[in-house]
């Protein structure tokens, strides 16, 4: 199944960068008539109902013409993150420095997989935490099973 997401996340990539749009996540999940293509879009003034609808009647289109879906039965999806959005590739990590982000560790650290905290940066393929004012965790890339911001009330 991800040699489809790859294909559907270069056509998304394909629509979306020309609308100044930035493709955050492709998921397909399911099979058969069940299939559901999710795909995620931001940019930096945030995403609107237009952008959701562009982005899906082309990238619709294509895939239809194209052929990518096996069985060509499934529903598209394009939305944006949302306000607690996941954290997936390094840049993610320095565009929102100065956040609010709740990070899952693939190994307990200090008896815990779960961490709160302000995002400090980035640096060599390590991120930094700020988990109370004065204390910085620092976690790899590879140690952290998900990530997402976390939106404050």
């Amino acid at each position: 199944m991800s040699e489809v997401a790859s294909k559907i996340e270069e056509i998304a990539q394909r629509v979306a960068q020309p609308e100044g749009l930035e493709v955050v996540e492709v998921e397909v999940k399911g099979g058969g008539n069940r299939r559901l293509v999710r795909i995620s879009i931001d940019k930096p003034a945030g995403v609107t109902h237009g952008d959701c609808e562009l982005v899906s009647q082309q990238v619709g289109t294509i895939l239809d013409v194209e052929d990518v879906v096996p069985g060509g039965r499934y529903t598209l999806e394009v939305s944006s993150p949302g306000v607690e959005r996941k954290l997936l590739k390094p840049r993610d990590y320095e565009r929102f420095q100065g956040k609010k982000a709740r990070i899952t560790l693939r190994e307990p650290r200090d008896g815990r997989r779960n961490w709160e905290g302000t995002l400090a940066g980035l640096d060599d393929g390590s991120i930094a935490l700020e988990t109370e004012p004065g204390t910085t965790m620092r976690f790899s890339l590879d140690q952290i099973q998900k990530a997402n911001l976390k939106f404050e009330w």
